[in-house]
């Protein structure tokens, strides 16, 4: 049995020192004979303090001390345990088994009272101790769990591979499945960096298995025989005795391999120019990707979504991409359910329940689905206590709900949001929020009392260390300088995020000296110039980004056509589009990564 850490609480160092004078008080109780294996605790510090009192035997003395200091860090007594180890180091006898458990406990006091860095910094068994297996996956499950809170994920699953081969076969299984998933967020470079590690057979087979599974998956004849290969070059490797659930379905998933694909748009009418980007990226990804005998026609629905179906039926078409807007999508899903149609449809907008269809996926460039990457983003650069400033109108509460909802499903945290509205108003929120008017209200107070010539500075809140900023361009201008000067001379830096929203495209430079210092996300395609960026501005020239995220959904969304199939299957495959990594989830519905910039001197620079 593994033995789990649990929450501390600080005590006074005294009662150590108490409770033995208590004890050496007493008369002495006859001998209960008490397990000191040390691999599990099972009575209380007082219990085992007192077994150290009685017993004569060096060894028997410091395992019952040890299993004191444990049963005090289980109460949340660190202060008691730290003493403990501190007074017997000097006189500890020299074996393993000791060595290793009093410098797991040391451990685990350091993580609790500085952090998983620090507790990192310490933690190693040298090479040369001798100790028994459930010594040694006790040691690779808590290191496994250090390298988790600090955010390195490579040296985490090391350690998990390490760890099974010291568990049964039942438990070593849930570590396997555990691997796997923790693998699936890596990206296929981070894995080639790695995967070539012949100090650990396992931990090298796991990155060659998810590198093949990632590299591979839009093509199943390839994926089959890389598959073959890696599994007759690691026999005995787990992955290889058993494939992960998910990687067996997406060796038996079909791709898609559509003759015909309808592309269902509104073509006419004052919504034909926004479907006009969506179109052209269409037609520029068919293009590029030199589709010979495929046939790509455009249905448009203004005419009618049950017109526009039937006549793709009539036409044989064998996949289908659209509707756009969400009305039409709601009618398309009922329309394919009253008429039971099974043809493979990309929806280019996503309802409030998707469907269980295996065929039917749903790609939008979701707002709420940005504001949720942007939690992930945050969680993964360290971020502990976030603020959020959102524009107070539909657009923003729901931004804000869904980062709060990604937050709490990554840290059980809550989220603190103040919603701001336009003009002078939102000065007042933002020194409410941050503190400043009640700082000022006090200096207000002390002016009254010592004089009006008493100088002070104003103090805003310490206990926050980022900021995520919902807005359109227009009120960012406004809320970025806002929070400048109302951050005092003594609060340590704070980090600013935002969308896509506040990308600024108004003025002809784009130079916003406004910025400087925010952090921006956006599609990938937008963070830097290239020939085809340039040759969207030649072609159309009066597109704005909002335009241009158009055209590269389009481009992206036949694009994935022939993944799709394999994406949902293996919910670890990734397709570095134009418009973010991208990923399907069980429910069909396609999760966008993006990238992300800074604002220096004035302009936007890829991170």
């Amino acid at each position: 049995m593994l033995k789990r850490p649990t929450t501390a609480k600080i005590v006074c160092v005294a009662l150590l020192s108490v409770f033995l004078a208590a004890c050496a008080s007493k008369t002495q109780q006859p001998t209960v004979k008490i397990d000191t294996s040390l691999v599990s605790v099972e009575h209380s510090a007082n219990v085992y303090l007192n077994q150290a009192k009685l017993t004569q035997v060096a060894e028997e003395r410091d395992r019952y001390l040890l299993l004191a200091a444990h049963a005090y860090i289980n109460d949340g007594n660190v202060a008691a345990a730290k003493s403990i180890l501190a007074s017997m180091r000097a006189t500890m006898v020299k074996v393993d088994t000791i060595n290793a458990e009093h410098l797991y406990l040391s451990t685990r006091i350091i993580d609790k009272t500085e952090s998983p860095a620090a507790a990192l910094q310490q933690f190693n068994y040298p090479s040369q101790w001798r100790l028994p297996k459930w010594q040694m996956a006790t040691y690779h499950q808590y290191k496994a769990k250090l390298y988790q809170q600090n955010q390195q994920p490579i040296d985490q699953v090391r350690q998990l591979s390490l760890l099974s081969q010291y568990l049964p076969k039942s438990e070593a299984v849930l570590v396997n499945d555990d691997i796997w998933h923790r693998l699936q967020p890596l990206h296929e470079e981070t894995l080639k960096a790695f995967m070539n590690d012949t100090s650990n057979p396992i931990f090298s087979g796991w990155l060659q298995l998810t590198y093949i599974a990632k590299h591979y998956a839009v093509a199943p004849s390839q994926l089959v025989k890389y598959l073959g290969e890696w599994q007759q070059q690691n026999p005995s490797h787990p992955g290889a005795i058993k494939l992960p659930t998910d990687l067996e379905n997406a060796l038996s998933a079909r791709p898609f391999n559509p003759q015909h694909v309808a592309v269902m748009l509104p073509l006419s009418g004052k919504r034909a120019r926004v479907a006009e980007p969506i179109r052209q990226g269409i037609l520029a990804s068919y293009l590029a990707e030199h589709n010979q005998g495929v046939e790509v026609r455009f249905y448009d629905t203004e005419n009618g979504i049950a017109n526009a179906y039937q006549q793709a039926q009539e036409n044989g078409s064998d996949f289908i991409i659209g509707p756009l807007f969400n009305q039409d999508v709601e009618q398309a899903l009922n329309i394919t359910q009253e008429l039971e149609i099974t043809t493979p449809q990309l929806f280019l907008n996503q309802p409030d329940e998707a469907s269980q269809n295996p065929n039917q996926f749903f790609y939008s460039l979701s707002p709420t689905q940005e504001a949720s990457d942007a939690a992930l983003k945050m969680v993964n650069d360290g971020i502990k206590k976030p603020l959020i400033f959102a524009s107070n109108d539909s657009i923003g509460k729901r931004m804000a709900d869904s980062f709060i909802q990604e937050w709490q499903e990554q840290t059980e945290e809550q989220v603190e949001v103040h919603y701001f509205d336009s003009g002078d108003k939102m000065k007042v929120t933002v020194q409410a929020a941050l503190g400043v008017k009640d700082s000022q209200d006090r200096i207000s107070r002390m002016k009254q009392i010592l004089g009006s010539k008493l100088e002070a500075d104003f103090r805003s809140r310490q206990d926050i260390d980022a900021i995520y900023m919902i807005s359109g361009a227009k009120d960012l201008i406004l809320l970025k300088p806002f929070l400048d000067v109302n951050f005092s001379v003594f609060s340590r830096p704070i980090a600013l995020y935002t969308s896509s929203r506040g990308r600024v495209t108004t003025r002809g430079s784009q130079n916003v000296p406004e910025l400087n210092g925010t952090l921006l996300s956006d599609i990938p395609w937008l963070m830097q110039s290239s020939n085809e960026t340039r040759m969207v501005s030649e072609l159309w020239g009066s597109w704005n980004n909002s335009k241009k995220r158009l055209y590269v959904m389009g481009y992206d969304a036949f694009e994935l056509i022939n993944r799709l199939a394999q994406m949902r299957a293996f919910p670890g495959y990734q397709h570095n589009g134009r418009s973010g990594i991208l990923t399907v989830t069980p429910e069909g519905v396609l999760e966008r990564q993006l990238s992300w910039g800074k604002y220096r001197n004035g302009q936007l620079k890829p991170l």
